[in-house]
């Protein structure tokens, strides 16, 4: 690893942010354990072995005893040969295909099991560091291939102890079976082909377990960030400070002119007289009770009371009551049925005024 490499791994002090994760799990960056998968392809075989071992091999052993049975039915013309060994095929095939399909369930359900539904196109793109020798013997003497490489020798020296231990205490009794029954013989090597299976995956669970917390914790390491990309990525997702700041003014800003251009709509503006105007619409045919299409304290209070005067909009000063609608409603908001009465007066009072009551 050259300086530059571990200088940045250095200032890698951050955990990965949850769309880190996200994106090295579209590039198939996923924290994958083999000896898990491989435990549970052993204890699938394990399990096919014990339910199914005996009825495989009588079916093998009666196709095969066909052959010798009928050799005198074997076809010697032409293409004879090539039509037996066809038959024989298929009728193999058939017979080991539910061993077949279960082991490949096993080989998709491990990784599944592990990181979920993945789908990566962009770990199986070419790339010219896939084919590079250089880049090929630094991942050959790399820190992660020799911990692979312990842990391979660790492996076996674990399995070649539980089968020594395991099988130890029969090496005594083998000669009992020079002369016994094949299927005696069949039998007693199938119990201990599972003793021996049986053992080494109860040894092989514990390196698996060890395994997927190592993968898991190398994998998190990997994809660490600087505080400067954590920063940088909190700008892309939620906007740089100052633009957000811009968003928002622009946004008010735009909320002030559609609230303006309500101002002429409505009937009648309460103020303060100076520091508060709120404007009030009411239509009795549609609205149960009067509505703020505007309202503003000082510079905008200041501009509803000019837009009213240019469209004949009458103004009626009450301090009180224009203090606490502006805290207690809201744009577009029915007044609270609290103020129903003082409001109700003024309306009245507007309406008499434009001949409308």
């Amino acid at each position: 690893m050259s300086d530059g490499e571990q200088q940045d791994d250095a200032q890698k002090t951050e955990d990965p942010t949850p769309k880190r994760i996200e994106e090295s799990r579209k590039k198939g960056q996923v924290a994958l354990s083999r000896e898990l998968n491989n435990w549970i392809m052993l204890l699938t075989a394990t399990i096919l072995i014990g339910t199914l071992g005996a009825h495989v091999m009588r079916s093998l052993t009666n196709h095969m005893r066909s052959y010798i049975e009928h050799a005198h039915a074997f076809p010697s013309g032409p293409g004879g040969v090539a039509m037996a060994l066809g038959d024989s095929f298929w009728g193999i095939l058939g017979i080991l295909a539910l061993p077949f399909l279960v082991l490949m369930f096993a080989a998709f359900i491990g990784p599944f099991v592990q990181v979920g539904p993945l789908f990566a196109p962009g770990a199986i793109k070419p790339s010219l560091s896939k084919i590079s020798p250089i880049q090929g013997l630094k991942r050959l003497f790399s820190k992660r291939a020799l911990m692979e490489f312990a842990k391979g020798v660790l492996k076996i020296s674990i399995i070649a102890t539980v089968g020594l231990v395991l099988l130890y205490p029969f090496y005594g009794a083998i000669e009992h079976l020079v002369g016994a029954p094949v299927q005696v013989t069949l039998y007693e090597l199938l119990l201990l082909v599972m003793r021996l299976m049986a053992g080494i995956l109860v040894a092989l669970i514990v390196i698996a377990v060890i395994d997927v917390a190592f993968q898991r914790t190398e994998h998190m390491k990997k994809i660490r960030m600087t505080r400067q990309e954590v920063k940088d990525e909190y700008k892309q997702t939620e906007g740089d400070p100052h633009v957000r700041a811009k968003l928002r003014q622009l946004r008010a800003e735009k909320s002030r002119q559609r609230m303006m251009q309500a101002v002429p709509q409505a009937d009648v503006i309460i103020t303060n007289p100076t520091h508060f105007s709120i404007a009030l619409k009411y239509d009795p045919d549609k609205m149960d009770a009067p509505v703020c299409v505007a309202k503003g304290i000082d510079d905008m209070a200041l501009r509803i009371r000019e837009v009213a005067k240019e469209h004949d909009i009458t103004l009626y000063e009450n301090p009180p009551l224009a203090r606490i609608l502006y805290d207690t409603v809201d744009i577009d908001e029915v007044i609270p049925a609290e103020h129903y009465k003082a409001v109700a007066e003024i309306i009245s009072y507007v309406f008499k005024l434009k001949g409308r009551l």
